[in-house]
């Protein structure tokens, strides 16, 4: 799985013209729609829920990469697989007591699985549900707010999440990095192991969309 799969991250697009915003980073080359979800509990912000996803989902037939930054997120999982996601994304920090049961409600929807992990989240906390999920997610800014800087120390994570798929024959899970991410911090990410890579506003401010996501791959 070589390929570099592209989400821009919509926290970053214009909230009154989504339309619009993802149209434009469909026609500029990007693979995926990423859906940032957080309530204010879990992460210090609150975005959007379910009925905004649910409409934006008639816009595109791109895949929509949702990510739950949100408490008891097993609670949500059926109004975000009912809303259009294609990928559903929880927090091994919000889910101690019911990561298992969770990815499993997920993929019982015919949704893909994917589990994120922290800057300072060991990986060992998902080692042992990697064989049931699609994809996992690597933080590489502390959650919550757009615009962040890429925090390095965080690459050392990456290569030993990519060590372990091999070793367990897994390649066809996806590592995504989210955070920071631009032309320079693109090529540590992907140097390190990933294969999809969230950018936000690096995309959206960017003068030439289409370029600019072709600099990520």
């Amino acid at each position: 799985m070589k390929n570099i799969i592209v989400a821009p991250s919509i926290l970053s697009a214009d909230f009154a013209n989504l339309e619009r915003d993802i149209k434009k980073i469909e026609h500029a080359g990007a693979d995926w729609v990423h859906v940032d979800v957080m309530d204010g509990r879990f992460v210090p912000n609150i975005t959007i829920g379910a009925p905004v996803v649910k409409s934006i989902r008639k816009t595109t037939k791109m895949p929509f990469d949702v990510h739950l930054m949100i408490i008891e997120p097993i609670k949500y999982v059926e109004d975000f697989a009912k809303a259009g996601s294609d990928f559903i994304t929880i927090h091994a920090e919000a889910c101690e007591d019911n990561l298992d049961e969770t990815i499993d409600l997920i993929k019982n929807f015919g949704i893909k699985a994917g589990v994120s992990v922290k800057p300072n989240t060991p990986v060992e906390v998902i080692k042992k549900v990697l064989h049931k999920i699609d994809l996992v997610l690597i933080m590489t800014v502390e959650p919550g707010f757009g615009g962040q800087s890429f925090i390095r120390e965080c690459l050392p994570k990456i290569s030993e999440v990519r060590e372990l798929l091999e070793k367990e024959n897994l390649n066809h899970i996806y590592i995504e990095i989210d955070g920071g991410i631009n032309a320079e911090t693109a090529k540590l990410a992907t140097s390190a192991g990933a294969n999809a890579l969230v950018a936000g506003n690096y995309i959206y401010s960017a003068e030439d969309i289409p370029k600019a996501i072709e600099a990520l791959r």
